[in-house]
C-alpha cells in the first residue's frame, strides 16, 4: 500500500530474512536486505493455479511471506478527510521442514506484524503504529474468517464460496487514533497478473500469488486522540499477496499506486524501480472496469512522471506529486498528496504510504506506496524488536 501490493513485495517481512534472529535481536534492514534471503526449503508461487474462496482468505503454510493489505479514503459528513492504512504480515520463521512442534504453547513458526496508520487532513496528523508477535498463546494468527495480532484484526462473514460478497470488518489503532469499519465489496475478486500469478523478476519462483477486491463501500468510524468519534464512509481497497521472492538484482523498490476513479475504473499501477531510476521491465499495471473486468498493462503501457518531491526529517526524498498516463485509456493524471509527511518513519523497513487525490482527464482518490527512496540516504534501518 501497502501492503500491499500489486506487487511485489513483501516490504518489511525480511523480518524472515532474519530466521532465528527475529528472536533475539536487534537488526535493522534496507528495502533490499528486506527482500533479499535464503528460499531453499519453501514453497514457491511457480505457476498459476486455482484460487478457492473462502480458503484463499486465510493463510498460505509453506511460502515465506503472506499479507492481508488494507488502504481508503473515508470522509465525515462535514467533509473532513481520512486516509487510513491496515496491514497484517505473516513471514515463516523458517522453511516448513525445520518447524519443529512445540510443547509450549508459546512455541510457533511465525512471526506477525502489523502496521496501521491513520492521515487525518483536517488536522495535518499522520499516525502511524507497528506490532509484532508470535503466532502463539493466541496473540496473532489468520484463518479463512479472521486475521489478528492483538487489537488490529480483520474479519468477515463465513461463507462465501465465491468470494466476492461477504463484507469485511477491520479495528485498528495507532498514537491515539482508532478505526472500526465494515467494507462491502462492490466488485468482485480480481486475479492480477496471468491469472493470479504475479510475476516480479526473473526466474521461476520470483513471483506471488496475487488477488484483490479493489472497490469496497466503507463505513463505520474514526476516533481521534481525546476520545472523539467521527463518523465516516468512502471507498477502500484489499491486496492479498502470499509468496517466496525476491528483489532481482537491480531493483532497489516501488511505486505502487491503487486508484478509485469517479467513473468507476479502478487502477493499479506500479513500477518496480531499478538503481539508476528506470523501471524494471517487470513493472506492470491493470484497468478494472466499472464491471469488474480486468484489463492487464505491461511497462511500456503506461508513463509514470514524478511532478514534486517531499523531504523527511533526515533527507530522503519522495515524490509525492505524479502524472500518471495510460494512453489507451485515455487518461493523463496528476495524482497528489492529500498529507505529504505521510512516512512510517519508525518502522523496520522505512516507507511512504499515504492517501492521494487524482485530477486531469478523471477525477478520483485513491493510495500510493513508495519503497526504497530512505535507503538512499542511509535512512532506512530501524531496529527489529528485542
Amino acid at each position: 500500500m501497502s501492503v500491499r501490493s500489486a506487487l511485489l513485495a513483501l516490504l518489511a517481512v525480511g523480518l524472515a530474512a532474519c530466521d532465528d534472529r527475529a528472536d533475539t535481536v536487534g537488526a535493522s534492514l534496507s528495502v533490499a536486505e528486506a527482500m533479499s534471503g535464503d528460499t531453499t526449503g519453501y514453497a514457491r508461487a511457480d505457476a498459476p493455479r486455482a484460487f478457492a474462496f473462502p480458503a484463499d482468505h486465510g493463510p498460505h503454510p509453506g511460502f515465506k511471506t503472506e499479507w492481508w493489505y488494507v488502504t481508503g479514503n473515508l470522509e465525515s459528513a462535514a467533509g473532513e478527510r481520512f486516509g487510513i492504512q491496515f496491514t497484517i504480515f505473516d513471514s515463516a520463521l523458517r522453511p516448513p521442514a525445520e518447524t519443529q512442534a512445540r510443547a509450549s504453547g508459546w512455541g510457533a513458526g511465525a512471526l506477525f506484524m502489523a502496521h496501521v496508520a491513520v492521515g487525518d487532513a483536517a488536522r495535518g496528523t499522520f499516525a502511524h503504529s507497528q506490532r509484532f508477535s508470535r503466532a502463539a498463546a493466541g496473540l496473532a494468527g489468520a484463518t479463512p474468517e479472521r486475521v489478528w495480532l492483538g487489537p488490529v484484526e480483520m474479519t468477515r462473514a463465513p461463507g462465501d464460496a465465491l468470494g466476492g460478497a461477504a463484507p469485511w470488518r477491520i479495528t485498528g489503532d495507532a498514537d491515539g487514533y482508532a478505526y472500526d469499519l465494515t467494507m462491502t465489496p462492490l466488485k468482485p475478486v480480481v486475479l492480477q497478473g496471468d491469472a493470479g500469478l504475479s510475476q516480479k523478476g526473473e526466474g521461476l519462483g520470483n513471483a506471488s500469488y496475487y488477488y484483490a477486491q479493489t472497490r469496497m463501500a466503507a463505513r463505520g468510524t474514526i476516533t481521534r486522540p481525546g476520545g472523539e468519534r467521527v463518523a465516516v464512509e468512502g471507498l477502500t481497497w484489499l491486496d492479498r499477496e502470499w509468496s517466496t521472492s525476491a528483489l532481482s538484482a537491480g531493483q532497489v523498490g516501488w511505486d505502487w499506486f491503487a486508484l478509485h476513479l469517479d467513473d468507476g475504473r479502478d487502477l493499479m499501477v506500479y513500477q518496480l524501480r531499478r538503481a539508476d531510476g528506470t523501471a524494471d521491465p517487470y513493472s506492470k499495471a491493470s484497468v478494472i472496469g466499472p464491471d469488474g473486468t480486468k484489463r492487464g498493462l505491461a511497462v511500456d503501457d503506461y508513463a509514470l512522471t514524478p511532478l514534486g518531491t517531499w523531504s523527511s526529517a533526515d533527507g530522503a526524498e519522495y515524490p509525492t506529486r505524479w502524472r500518471v498516463e495510460i494512453p489507451s485509456e485515455g487518461l493523463d493524471l496528476t495524482v497528489t498528496a492529500v498529507l505529504d509527511a505521510s512516512e512510517l518513519d519508525d518502522a523496520s523497513v522505512r516507507y511512504w504510504e499515504g492517501a492521494m487525490d487524482v485530477e486531469g482527464s478523471a477525477t478520483g482518490r485513491g493510495f500510493l506506496e513508495m519503497t526504497g527512496y530512505a535507503d538512499a540516504v542511509g535512512a532506512s534501518a530501524r531496529p527489529m524488536p528485542e
